[in-house]
Parts: structure tokens; C-alpha cells; sequence
């Protein structure tokens, strides 16, 4: 990839145990524990490097999670019969042995550009000379070292407007000046001075609470741009005042399709979207984006993306059993030549990173990874889109009570599950909700560790259903501050004590530890009399468990540190203070034309060009590494046909052993048509997503949906003179997912927007294209009578279904040319959803032997894709 002469590249594992053993204890070791002596050769202390032109040892830096140490340091337990003190661990790292003619600096480039990220990772370089001389490679024991002692500063706000702003900017609180003025007058005034005061806390805001606020405040958290006051403009000069993109079109749209539809059972205030699968089980789901992340750690990124996302239905209700994982990848093109801006790395090895982290995240978990897509567009250079969604399934009540209820009540204990806290993942929420640039923070990245989780959920699905918790969460963005903070609007307060917190190392700040983002970790409300039970069985299955306070209904967030408080927000004000954004919206239809284009002078020589574009070649190898089968439940796989080799339409799943009943996984993405009106993307966007249900065996009135917007940065400034044309994009997209969903009587169940996707850094701006991922679950009744979309005998007749227009706007076949074209294609609710329901009947009437929508590369794809999966 970098153009360099490397001859072989050899990798040697190196485990640094810092801990005393005696020489018998290592050899036994690493004789029992290390090596697969089949394939592998294992050495201590003795190096096994050999015959190499360059050596490059790459290790992580101190606190980031280093997983296959965690796991090799119980695996030492394990062979050593004892446990080791918190103190001694194991950290790993890599040698890389080149062989070839490079000089030093192309050598650091291998390091740096592709084999190692200096955020999380350090890396020695050494020739073979000097390494016959000598000179070994010491990366020494990455503990976190230098910490501070435990402080709480006083942040003082009796500052001007662009002060008030520097300091936003300097702690990546990303708050605006409205938000900040807001935050200052709420310290200000007689009564509230003396009540602080009696509490023993300063005048002005700790850094607990500033930081507190600012994570709760986010637009991660708040979704402040869809919940803005919008006047909007369109092109006839027609002015709406719209109060709430999300009230307006998307709760509206499901609260009207509720009432015709009896299935649905929570949406919209809880971590995902419930449906009922039949009278004794709910079905949950819910899709996130991990991009920021992923475009500083791509494998890290993606990786807490797919674990981060497992916990969303597992904090659903009382928690769901997880049942698959998907995953909708965003790229830059991975043969990009060009040169790279500052800190921006390959799309390519974006593309294996992210993909790894997902591989490893979902394999790990024991979730079957089974519907998805991988998308290449220039603009996806500055941040890819890492879309990844989890669904689960619940029993629809344990103990007679309906499971996907919950509520912490006042006197409940707060116990925090799972791993312990460190630095990592700081300012998360934040972060993620401004642009990349150059000195976005690297502390935001973390690196989740789905062995631990794994255990994480066995542990809390048998203490749910012997009903030792009333409530459950998970600690996302913004941490504790968020996820107790959170379940305090059930009983209207808490009181925490952070010094009780496990955490990873010492010398964490209160603040630090109150908003650390490490992952695996769920909070619970645990009433006092189940505390013993719950413990104890947290002790059997080997999964740490602590509790840190207790729920309170005083009205007040209350952290408190070694006995002294830290913060103390009142509730109303941490929920519900932040200002509705006024923003203005305009669209005006940008200038397109439709190009002129010669009939093709080969259709054979053009339909092999179309299948090799990146937008449609076969990602079989890609997705082959994704486990689809673990707990056996796949009926329609990611690939089928004579040779498992077609691309399938959705996925279906037969959770339930003791019945046919099926669930249907599907989505639809087609950001290019974004580019000439996103009403229509979004359009087309539900109807593939429909369409692909459909094309298994799906019916129409039993589809739920989830929208996930990304969007480039709508919100007016200097760098960002198009925000109110960006904004009226927005407006369309709403709309359209509004007029689509109702004509469908396809409710929205839960969803996520990313307001932030671009890269500034100087003068060069990349923003992402608006992009909405429309994702749905369906149920099918008997999954006996699916459809898959390869050919099955000779002699079947072919039909089409649907009209052909002259509709090519932002299709593949006017990229492959140059082009984007104007003519965007329009969806006919009502025309397609009567087409649907009678292909629906065809198939329920064994009457369809194969079915494949056409999406990319239009009916030549499809057939091509048919043909050669039969």
C-alpha cells in the first residue's frame, strides 16, 4: 500500500509479565499458556527474532485497554493456580521482522502509516546491526504513572461572552454562548449562592458539574439541532415554523401509525425500540454511529461501536437476550491516490481497521453478525460512517410484571457491573459532538473488551430473571454522569460516591472518574434488600460489581468524593435547562443538469464494468469474516444460492426453537441521491429497505423502522456559510421520512443522528454527504415460506415488477460516467405499497421461487446478481 520494497514480514507476540514468578513458574507458563506448539515457537526470556533487515516493536501507551493482556494475566491465574494482586499485569505488544531493501525513514513510515496509530500506540525501530550489537528494544511497563492526587477546581463564569466561549472550547465542552450564559445564571442569585453554601459547595461551578452539564447538554445527548426551533424557508418562498424536527415528523408519524397498529410497546424513551414478537416475547433494537472515533482508532472506534451498541437493547427494559448484530460501513475509496490531509489516515486502512473492530467486537460477543452494507464515496474521506445496530428479545413479563418496564426508586442501591474506570473515553459525548480537528482530543477514543461484556450480560440476565434489579442502564456517553443521572428522573434524585468506584489505576480526578467512558460497564438500581443475593452472584460468575450509592427523591444529582461534595445539579436544570437552539433554514434546488449520454456501444463489456464498481462488487470476503452462524438461528443467511455466493435481500432469523415465527432484518442507504434533493433519499431509502423485507417473505403492516441521520455541520458560522441550505436538507429529509412512514404504516421505533460530521483542519474542509440509514424489523410468521433471491430452475419465468422512468440521478450508471445527473428517482407510496402487499400474497402462496429488488446498477445488476447465485 505504501509503495515500499518489503520482501517477508514476520510477527513475533510478546507478553512483558510484570509480576515475580520464579523461572519454573514462567517456563510452565509458557509452555501451557502461550504457544499453540502446532503452528508456533515460544521463548523466555531468550528473543526468537531471527533474520530480519528491521525490527519495529509497537505496544500500546499507558491506559489504554489492553485486552489479550487482560485475558493472558487470568490465563496466569488459571495455570498458576492463585490470584495476582492488582498490581501485577501483563502487557502485550508486537514485533514486526521486514526483510528488504529500506532506509530508516521508509521503516518509520511503515510504522507510523500502517502498522501502528501514535494515539493509542508507541513503537522502537531497530536495524539488524543494531540489533546484533546489542541495542534491544525496551518499550518498558505502560502503567500510568505521574498522576495527580485527588482535587475538585472551581470554575469561575463571571466571564465575558468569548471568554465564556475559550473555556467551552479549552475543556471540550462544546456548549455555545447561549448554553454557557444559561449554566451561569443558573449559579447566580442569592438563594441559590446559600443553598450552596449549606452544602459546603463554592460559589461558581466545580469542574464536576460544568463537566456534568456539558456531557448531558450535548448534541450527542440532547439531539439539540433536532429539537431546535427551525423557521423554514423552501423554494416558493413559503415560510413553516417548525418546533422540533423530531415531534414534528417523527413521533407524530408513529403516534398516528399506533393507532392503527396493535405491536408496538415502548418507543422513544428507552435505549431502543420495542415491538412485540408474539403474545409471550418483544423483540428490541437499535442502531448507533461510532464515526469520530473511528476515523482517530478505527479499530477501536469500531470496535467500542459494536459493543456499545450490544448494550443499548441489553439496557432495554429489565434487558433483552441479544440476537444479531448489523453493520453499515461508510468509506473513503480504498484505491484514494491523492494527498492526505493532517491526521486523516488511508481510507483502505480505515476500512480494515473499522471492519476488524466490528469482526472482533461481534465475533467476541457470540452475536451473529447478519445484514449489512459497505458504501465508497470521496467525501466519506474526512470521517467514515460507522452505522452499527443490535437487536434482542425479551420475554413479555417475568414475575408477572411487563419486562420492558423499569423504574429506579427512591432508596434503591446505584451498582455499577462490568469493568472498571479509566481516562479513556473522556469527553466522549462532547467530542463527538463537534467536527474532527486537529486537536480533537485523542482521551475520547477507547477500546471495549467484549470478553468482559459477554460475562457482563450472562451475570445480568440470570439476576434478571430472578428479579434482583429494578432498573438497568448503560454507561455510554457522558458515563456515570449520565447513565445515574438519567435514571434519577425515576426518583427524583441520587446521591453517588465516586471514591467507591473500581477504577483501572489510581490518581483519576472526581470529575474524570464521574464522566470516563470506558466501556463494558452497566449501572442498575438494585433495591436494598436484594443487594446481598445480587453480589453474591456477581462473585460466582466472576464479574466485579460495586456498589456506589443510592437513589434519592431530594430532587438533586448529588456526587460526593471521599465524604465532600463534588456536585450538586438540580435535576430540572441538568434535564431540562439547556436552550432550544432558533435556527433558520432555506432551500433552493441546487443547479443540476441531466448529461447526454450515448447508447452504449456494448451492454456485455458496460454490465461487467457496472458489477466491478466498488458501490456493487461482491464484499464476500469482507463479510465472510463475520460470524453469521453462532447461536443458530440463521434461515436466511448474508449469502445464498447453489454456492452461498448471492447476495441476499435481508436477513431472517427463527429466534424461538419452539415456533416457526421469524424476524426479518433489512436496511436501505443511498447517500448519492442526498446530493439532488434528500426528500427523495430518504424516499428511496425507505422503500429498498421495505422492498428488501418484502423480497424474503415479509408483509407489509409488520415492519417497524429505525432512521439514523449523519449530517454535515447545519449550525451558522465563519467556516459554514451553506448551514441554512444544510438545514433545509434536514427539514426535507424529515419530511419525507413523515410522508414515507405513514403512507407505509411503518412506525419509527427508535433512531440516532449524527449532527457533526466533518474534518476542518486549515483551510481544507471535507464534509460528509447527508446520509440517512433507514433500517427495519420485521416478523414473519413462518419462516418455512421465505424466499431467497438466486434463480432456481431453468425455464422459470421472469417478471418485473414496477414501472422503469427515465429516473438515472445519482444512480451508478452516471457515476461510472462522470455524471450526477438531476432526474432523482420518486417513490409512489401508494402504487408500491399495493404492489408489495399482492407480491406478499404471491409469495405466501408458494407462487414466487425466487425474488431480488433492484437497487444499484438497476435491473442488469439484479438479474446478473440472480443468475449467477443460481
Amino acid at each position: 500500500d505504501l509503495g515500499l520494497s518489503v520482501e517477508t514480514v514476520r510477527t513475533i507476540d510478546v507478553y512483558t509479565i510484570d509480576t515475580n514468578l520464579t523461572a519454573e513458574e514462567v517456563e510452565r507458563v509458557r509452555r501451557e499458556l502461550f504457544p499453540d506448539p502446532t503452528i508456533q515457537a515460544s521463548s523466555a526470556p531468550v528473543s526468537l527474532a531471527r533474520v530480519f533487515s528491521w525490527l519495529v516493536e509497537v505496544g500500546f501507551l499507558p491506559g489504554v485497554t489492553d485486552n489479550v493482556g487482560k485475558t493472558a494475566r487470568e490465563g496466569i491465574q488459571e495455570v498458576l493456580g492463585r490470584r495476582l494482586s492488582p498490581n501485577e499485569a501483563v502487557y502485550t505488544s508486537r514485533q514486526y521482522l521486514l526483510t528488504g531493501r529500506l532506509t530508516r525513514d521508509e521503516v518509520q513510515r511503515v510504522a507510523g502509516d500502517l502498522i501502528a496509530n501514535a494515539l493509542i500506540q508507541r513503537w522502537q525501530i531497530r536495524s539488524a546491526e543494531e540489533w546484533a550489537a546489542g541495542r534491544r528494544i525496551d518499550l518498558g511497563v505502560p502503567k500510568m504513572i505521574g498522576l495527580t492526587a485527588p482535587d475538585v477546581q472551581v470554575i469561575p463564569l463571571n466571564l465575558s461572552d468569548p471568554e465564556l466561549l475559550s473555556l467551552s472550547h479549552a475543556r471540550v465542552l462544546a456548549l455555545s454562548y447561549e448554553e454557557m450564559r444559561a449554566i451561569r445564571s443558573y449559579y447566580e442569585g442569592p438563594a441559590r449562592i446559600a443553598e450552596r453554601r449549606a452544602l459546603g459547595l463554592p460559589e461558581w461551578p466545580t469542574d464536576a458539574e460544568l463537566e456534568a452539564v456539558a456531557q448531558t447538554w450535548s448534541e450527542h445527548c440532547k439531539h439539540k439541532i433536532f429539537n431546535a426551533h427551525i423557521t423554514y424557508e423552501d423554494d416558493q418562498g413559503r415560510v413553516q415554523e417548525i418546533d422540533s424536527l423530531f415531534k414534528t415528523f417523527i413521533v407524530r408519524a408513529t403516534e398516528e401509525i399506533g393507532q392503527r397498529v396493535d405491536w408496538l410497546v415502548s418507543v422513544f424513551h428507552d435505549n431502543a425500540g420495542v415491538i412485540r414478537l408474539n403474545g409471550d416475547w418483544n423483540l428490541a433494537m437499535k442502531v448507533e454511529t461510532h464515526n469520530t472515533p473511528s476515523a482517530l482508532d478505527p479499530y477501536g472506534g469500531a470496535l467500542t461501536g459494536i459493543v456499545g451498541v450490544n448494550r443499548d437493547p441489553f439496557g432495554t427494559g429489565k434487558g433483552c437476550r441479544l440476537l444479531f448484530n448489523t453493520d453499515i460501513l461508510c468509506f473513503g475509496p480504498p484505491d484514494y491516490s491523492k494527498p492526505l490531509p493532517p491526521r486523516l489516515m488511508h481510507p483502505k486502512r480505515v476500512l480494515r481497521g473499522v471492519h476488524r473492530g466490528v469482526k472482533d467486537g461481534a465475533n467476541q460477543s457470540g452475536i451473529p453478525d447478519v445484514n449489512g452494507a459497505i458504501l465508497f464515496g470521496e467525501r466519506f474521506l474526512g470521517k467514515p460512517l460507522v452505522f452499527c445496530g443490535t437487536g434482542g428479545i425479551m420475554p413479555a413479563r417475568i414475575h408477572g410484571e411487563p419486562t420492558h418496564e423499569k423504574r429506579a426508586n427512591a432508596g434503591d442501591l446505584i451498582v455499577m457491573v462490568g469493568g472498571r474506570i479509566g481516562k479513556d473515553g473522556i469527553h466522549g459525548a462532547t467530542f463527538s459532538s463537534q467536527e474532527l480537528r486537529e486537536d480533537s482530543p485523542v482521551s475520547a477514543v477507547q477500546i471495549g473488551d467484549p470478553i468482559t461484556q459477554k460475562k457482563m450480560f450472562d451475570l445480568l440476565l440470570e439476576a434478571r430473571d430472578q428479579g434482583l434489579y429494578s432498573a438497568i442502564t448503560d454507561n455510554g456517553a457522558g458515563g456515570l454522569s449520565c447513565s445515574v443521572g438519567e435514571m434519577a428522573r425515576d426518583s427524583n434524585g441520587c446521591e453517588l460516591h465516586l471514591e467507591k468506584a473500581p477504577l483501572k489505576y489510581a490518581g483519576l480526578q472526581p470529575w474524570e472518574i464521574l464522566l470516563s467512558e470506558a466501556q463494558e460497564r452497566m449501572t442498575l438500581a438494585v433495591p436494598p434488600q436484594h443487594i446481598e443475593a445480587f453480589l453474591t452472584l456477581a462473585v460466582r460468575r466472576g464479574v466485579e460489581a460495586t456498589v456506589l450509592g443510592r437513589f434519592t427523591d431530594s430532587g438533586a444529582f448529588h456526587a460526593l468524593y471521599n465524604g465532600k461534595p463534588v456536585a450538586h445539579l438540580h435535576l430540572d436544570f441538568l434535564h431540562n435547562g439547556v436552550p432550544q437552539m432558533q435556527l433558520k433554514a432555506r432551500w433552493r434546488p441546487s443547479a443540476l443538469y441531466e448529461p447526454v449520454l450515448p447508447e452504449p456501444a456494448d451492454y456485455t463489456v458496460l454490465l461487467c464494468a457496472m458489477l466491478a464498481r466498488l458501490n456493487i462488487c461482491s464484499k464476500e470476503a469482507w463479510v465472510r469474516q463475520y460470524d453469521h452462524e453462532v447461536q443458530g438461528m440463521s434461515v436466511v443467511k448474508p449469502f445464498v444460492g447453489a454456492r452461498n455466493d448471492g447476495p441476499s435481500d435481508a436477513a431472517v432469523l427463527r429466534p424461538l426453537l419452539d415456533s416457526n415465527v421469524g424476524i426479518i432484518i433489512a436496511n436501505g442507504i443511498c447517500p448519492r441521491y442526498g446530493d439532488i434533493d434528500t426528500y427523495h433519499m430518504v424516499a428511496c431509502a425507505v422503500d429498498e429497505a421495505v422492498r428488501n423485507v418484502i423480497a424474503v417473505g415479509g408483509r407489509m403492516g409488520r415492519i417497524a423502522g429505525l432512521d439514523n441521520f449523519c449530517w454535515p455541520d447545519p449550525i451558522p458560522s465563519p467556516t459554514n456559510p451553506d448551514a441554512e441550505h444544510k438545514l433545509a436538507q434536514l427539514v426535507r429529509a424529515n419530511q419525507a421520512l413523515y410522508d414515507y412512514c405513514t403512507a407505509y404504516d411503518l412506525p419509527c421505533i427508535s433512531g440516532k443522528d449524527s449532527m457533526k460530521n466533518d474534518y476542518m483542519v486549515g483551510d481544507t474542509k471535507i464534509s460528509v454527504p447527508p446520509t440517512v440509514l433507514f433500517s427495519v424489523l420485521g416478523v414473519i410468521d413462518d419462516v418455512t415460506q421465505v424466499v431467497t433471491m438466486d434463480a432456481k430452475r431453468a425455464g422459470d419465468v421472469v417478471y418485473l415488477l414496477g414501472l422503469t422512468r427515465e429516473e438515472l440521478g445519482g444512480s451508478e450508471y452516471y457515476a461510472h460516467h462522470g455524471h450526477l445527473g438531476q432526474r432523482v428517482p420518486h417513490v409512489d407510496a401508494a402504487v408500491a405499497r399495493r404492489r408489495y402487499e399482492a407480491l406478499s400474497t404471491a409469495i405466501g402462496r408458494g407462487l414466487v421461487a425466487s425474488c431480488h429488488d433492484c437497487a444499484d446498477g438497476g435491473l442488469g445488476v439484479t438479474l446478473a446478481e440472480t443468475a449467477l447465485a443460481g
